[in-house]
């Protein structure tokens, strides 16, 4: 068995691995090898020489690089999608459940939805009924801290 012969099956195993590691992976990495595997593999199907083969498989992989590359740049440019969670930074909220950082406990209420929630201290203790304002988001719990208490009212 030659070269020649085995290179069919080295093309077509790189363009299966090349099209199961896209699959595989969130993010473009490899689909551009697909089509140079493709190219290499119709050409060792039709008997050219491995040195063409080669070359095919690097031209067709470089222009599928440089006709996907503008898109996929284009697409990956464009702003995260709000989900409105971000419309609770700032408010006030009730805590419902005392927050207690250590023990990873604590929920509290914001415009009617209830979140998990830390205190914006480490090692901080908010009780239950207590007014925080959320400082910001970490995954899908909210950092607080307490309100400051207001003004007492003039008689």
């Amino acid at each position: 068995m030659q070269l020649n012969d085995i290179m069919e099956y080295v093309w077509l195993g790189v363009t299966i691995l090349a099209a199961i590691v896209e699959a595989a992976v969130p993010a473009l990495v490899s689909i551009w090898f697909v089509p140079g595997g493709l190219a290499a593999l119709i050409c060792a199907l039709a008997g050219g020489s491995v040195g063409l083969q080669v070359t095919l498989f690097f031209v067709f992989s470089a222009a599928a690089l440089a006709v996907t590359r503008p898109l996929y740049k284009k697409v990956r440019g464009r702003a995260p999608v709000s989900t409105n969670a971000d419309r609770v930074l700032g408010r006030e909220a009730v805590v419902t459940e005392a927050i207690d950082n250590l023990r990873a406990l604590g929920r509290v209420d914001v415009l009617g939805a209830s979140w998990a929630a830390r205190a914006e201290e480490p090692e901080g203790k908010i009780p239950a009924g207590q007014t925080v304002q959320v400082v910001r988001i970490e995954g899908v719990k909210l950092v607080v801290r307490e309100s400051p208490a207001p003004p007492p009212a003039d008689r």
